[in-house]
């Protein structure tokens, strides 16, 4: 399944979305033409040398997959193909991105397929007697006569308290995973839709707040309904709403109040799919848990995403339970 990473280059001033696929990273012409700091035609050009050539096999090195904003799957290009042309263009920022790449690729493949058998099954064996130790209590509590008010209460505390341990456990190993999600959204946000919001909450804020700096904004809408290869790249609810909440804070595209912003739009957007509240109408996230959530995307390294993203839809999903 394809994922999204965020590449900054070193002046901060360039920001792309990296497809992370295949063991490989793949950007299209647009976005090399933006790396490299080049016209697009030159990008056009030096890539069909590439090919021309004889240096690289366009078939297995070539991807089409759907994006927003355009009525035709658009090229992408792996890494061979993207540091070829970094070199044929003389950019530094070619060389910057292949080291950056490479320890990102390096990262997905030992996270996702290496563990540290001997510390698994010592850690394993501690966590497997503290679940006991909690199930013993969450029973003697669910089934005692004590369940009173307070009894209540305390079992609340004990069943949340044993989620954040298996949720903080399955991180330290390597194995958070995204689980009992609600299914395709049903409800698309478009930005017009999406910047009115934005619009209508300028009355509570001063100064320049909700001033749009770029198209970062629409882009971040945009990115959560791609795909790859005929499919979603983020394919349920949690994972749309998690990853548009992730895009809002780290594109920036206000001059101020992004995080407010995204903070609104996450919860708009989940309203529109109907997973805001639960059934009995309370809150699936606590008030406290969003700025939370808010606050460390806004603090997190770029290569930090899929785990931020995986523990929010966890968070939602929470709430099924």
């Amino acid at each position: 399944m394809s994922e999204i990473v965020i590449y900054q280059v070193e002046e901060g001033q360039t920001t792309l979305e990296v497809q992370l696929e295949k063991d490989t990273v793949w950007l299209n012409q647009a976005q090399m033409a933006e790396l490299f700091g080049r016209e697009r035609s030159v990008i056009t050009k030096h890539l069909g040398n590439v090919f021309r050539e004889g240096e690289l096999n366009k078939k297995s090195n070539v991807q089409n997959m759907h994006i927003a904003n355009s009525d035709r799957p658009v090229a992408f290009y792996n890494l061979d193909v993207i540091i070829s042309v970094g070199y044929r263009v003389k950019s530094q920022r070619g060389t910057q991105f292949r080291q950056w790449a490479t320890r990102i690729l390096r990262e997905h493949l030992v996270k996702g397929y290496t563990l540290n058998e001997q510390r698994l099954r010592e850690e394993g064996a501690k966590f497997r007697e503290m679940q006991k130790t909690i199930d013993l209590l969450s029973r003697t509590l669910a089934n005692h006569e004590l369940v009173t008010a307070t009894g209540r209460d305390v079992l609340q505390v004990i069943t949340d308290y044993a989620y954040a341990l298996a949720t903080l456990d399955r991180y330290d190993h390597g194995t958070l995973a995204i689980e009992k999600t609600s299914g395709p959204a049903s409800f698309m946000l478009e930005y017009e839709e999406a910047i009115s919001i934005v619009h209508a909450m300028k009355g509570d804020f001063d100064g320049l707040f909700g001033q749009e700096k770029d198209q970062g904004f629409k882009s971040a809408l945009g990115a959560v309904y791609q795909t790859f290869d005929g499919k979603d790249v983020y394919p349920t609810v949690e994972e749309k709403s998690a990853n548009l909440l992730y895009f809002i804070v780290k594109n920036h595209a206000f001059t101020d109040g992004n995080k407010r912003i995204a903070a609104a739009i996450f919860i708009y957007f989940l309203a529109g799919n109907g997973v805001l509240y639960r059934p009995d109408g309370s809150k699936r996230l606590a008030d406290n848990a969003l700025v939370a959530l808010t606050l460390l995307i806004a603090e997190g390294r770029p290569e930090e995403k899929d785990t931020i993203v995986k523990v929010i839809v966890n968070l939602i999903n929470r709430s099924n339970d």
